[in-house]
């Protein structure tokens, strides 16, 4: 097994079914000490049941793996952390993988289905990730995966609030691949399509068949791997198929101020709408270092 995570202590939220538990249970098999969280909550993010982290826990330790049970809240990310530490004594890899749905069209949501959402995900990969990071700045060393969601990235009827949420995890972990390059923490970004309690409701099971979890992990645990170089990478995946994303910027067109008004700019809107010879900014400095490049072109400037 080359890809071994002998002696790493892995953290994995929302493990008690699903992508969670297919994550916890394969990290264990690598050989790493694992910390399966899960509230027990129903599918819609309501109550609470303690055995199903347990009953993970007990077929990782049955397979000859090491797992302890936590049963906190996400927004309760520090205590999850530190049973971590209490536990192991360490944080390599963070894996935030909990959620819930509570989808309803977007003239009917109310607050309290966006706050529940956002709670859950956004501000709980926050508090998770908050209490991890010092401790992985502090060993100069981790892993994090974030799981955002194709509704996030390209939006969805009826989960105005959820993808929200999910977008606002890619935009935490693009700039935690920034801070934490030179510290050696390394982020990335799934946007997994599996079968779960939370797709069950939403596909054909023909589909739901062959979007198994098994068909997602495996990537988790490459980009997790200490050999992995790759960080602030996104990444959809689902059914045997992985593919990265990336940003895709036009040329554009560029007005001196004078000109630029908005009848002009529809004249040439198929210049600003056009994909051809397009750009890909890989960093805010790319996409300002192109904005520079267009106006010393414009107005005969030197732009480094």
């Amino acid at each position: 097994m080359d890809l071994s995570y002998d002696g790493r202590v892995v953290v994995v939220t929302g493990a008690g079914n699903g992508l969670g538990k297919s994550h916890a249970m394969e990290f264990a098999r690598r050989g790493a000490q694992v910390v399966v969280n899960d509230l027990g909550a129903a599918g819609d993010g309501n109550g609470a049941d303690g055995s199903v982290a347990a009953q993970v826990v007990r077929e990782i330790e049955a397979a000859g793996g090491t797992a302890v049970a936590n049963t906190d809240s996400v927004e309760d990310g520090a205590r999850i952390i530190q049973q971590a530490m209490d536990s192991f004594g360490r944080v390599d890899v963070l894996i935030n993988n909990a959620g819930i749905l509570r989808d309803t069209a977007f003239h009917k949501l109310g607050d309290d289905t966006w706050d529940v959402i956002y709670r859950v995900h956004l501000l709980g990969t926050y508090r998770t990730t908050r209490a991890a990071w010092d401790v992985m700045r502090s060993a100069g060393y981790g892993r994090i995966l974030m799981t955002t969601s194709a509704a996030g990235l390209y939006g969805n009827f009826g989960q105005a609030n959820y993808s929200s949420a999910k977008l606002g995890i890619v935009g935490l972990a693009n700039t935690l691949a920034v801070e934490g390059a030179a510290k050696g923490i390394f982020t990335n970004t799934i946007a997994p399509t599996a079968a779960s309690r939370l797709t069950a409701s939403v596909m054909p099971q023909q589909m739901l068949d062959a979007l198994g979890p098994e068909h997602v992990t495996p990537l988790a645990a490459l980009l997790c791997h200490e050999s992995s170089r790759e960080n602030g990478g996104l990444f959809e995946v689902g059914g045997g198929w992985v593919a990265k994303l990336r940003w895709e910027q036009a040329q554009g067109a560029m007005f001196k101020d004078a000109t630029m008004t908005a009848e002009a700019l529809a004249d040439r809107w198929g210049e600003v709408t056009s994909f051809e010879d397009a750009h890909h900014p890989a960093s805010i400095q790319d996409t300002l270092q192109n904005l520079g490049q267009k106006i010393g072109m414009q107005f005969g400037l030197a732009v480094q």
